[in-house]
């Protein structure tokens, strides 16, 4: 189905503000996750939602909860996300980052204990365009580890993103956003629903072999995400464990006693202002003539030019926002079902959505 964006935020508000979140919590975690969609992050938009109001109803996260600072040495801050939503959480600690590195150049941020942060990007996104670097290592627990090492077979970590995002004067941001595996388990899970095939290595069954069916990671007996790159995926999947998860202080994928059947992030985030090194204008000039000379190559076969990390979710961005918001019938039918356990009505999911049943 498709769904306007205007549309599809407006009814996942209800259906939060419906839980029993604030109404304010409810709009900023249902613009972050359509925005994802729009962007083209299917996995980490609204088909997270029944995975949220599971662990809503379950009290494995507080989604009115506010963060608290542990530790505060000026360039230094230790934040507690108080298994808050990560949408809500994650953005405070990044208002407090980009308030505290206009005094200090340069800012390092733990966040331990926040509910999924969704896309990582986004908190990229508001450093980039308020003219700052931002640096994100994240790893995630409450769960079953999902990735093998590299030359392993066993489930040992998760898709641990990694973000880095440039500023641009007058202009987006350059935003490489990107899970350390061979693909984020969202993904997995949009095939999985779709039942459709993943791309050639990104998991492996139980045996360790390639395997194009997404069934392996929700049916026994189980296989795993592979790391993207080999050896070099999984090395950066590993500084993400140990910066995000050891270094902020809150559990990594092996920790006994960490929380279970939720998502909890961790992320090692830093602020960078220009101006702290060689200069504001001189780093964007110099950023501007490489972005240049990289697109003066001649597209290579089967592209129509070569583009900038964060182009394509502008590009998917625009057309969905005239199309429309693509949502498949599995994930559609989770969504329902989500809205029905929190007390939506048929005759208000219709009245919000045009859609006319619950799954």
């Amino acid at each position: 189905m498709l769904i306007a964006a205007n549309t599809l935020t407006q009814f996942v508000t209800v259906l939060f503000t419906s839980a029993g979140v604030t109404a304010e919590n409810s709009a900023i975690v249902a613009s972050h996750l359509v925005d994802a969609n729009l962007k083209g992050h299917d996995s980490h938009g609204v088909g997270m939602i029944p995975h949220y109001i599971r662990n809503l109803l379950a009290k494995s996260m507080s989604p009115n909860a506010e963060i608290k600072v542990l530790k505060d040495n000026g360039a230094i801050l230790l934040i507690d996300g108080c298994a808050g939503f990560g949408q809500v959480v994650g953005a405070q600690a990044t208002k407090l980052a980009l308030e505290r590195v206009k005094d200090t150049g340069i800012v390092c941020v733990g966040l331990r204990n926040a509910h999924h942060l969704g896309r990582i990007g986004s908190y990229g996104e508001q450093c980039g365009n308020a003219g700052y670097v931002s640096i994100h290592f994240v790893n995630e627990v409450g769960h079953a580890p999902q990735v093998s090492p590299w030359g392993g077979r066993g489930r040992r970590m998760s898709t641990n993103p990694f973000c880095c995002v440039v500023p641009r004067p007058g202009t987006t941001p350059i935003v490489l956003d990107m899970a350390t595996s061979a693909m984020a388990r969202g993904r997995v899970r949009m095939a999985h629903m779709k039942d459709e095939p993943v791309a050639d290595g990104a998991l492996v069954d139980s045996e360790g072999l390639p395997t194009t069916d997404a069934r392996v990671m929700f049916e026994a007996p189980f296989g795993a995400l592979s790391p993207f790159g080999q050896h070099k995926g999984y090395g950066l999947a590993l500084m993400c464990e140990l910066l995000g998860g050891a270094l902020v202080g809150h559990w990594t994928a092996q920790t006994e006693g960490r929380p279970n059947n939720t998502i909890i992030n961790n992320m090692l985030m830093f602020v960078i202002d220009p101006d702290a090194f060689g200069g504001r204008a001189a780093f964007d000039a110099e950023a501007a003539a490489m972005i240049e000379y990289l697109r003066s190559t001649s597209p290579a076969k089967g592209f129509d030019k070569v583009r900038v990390p964060g182009e394509r979710g502008l590009e998917s961005s625009a057309a969905r926002s005239a199309a429309g918001v693509p949502i498949d019938d599995n994930s559609w039918a989770g969504i329902l079902r989500a809205a029905r356990h929190v007390g939506l009505s048929q005759e208000k999911v219709a009245q919000l959505t045009g859609s006319p049943k619950f799954a």
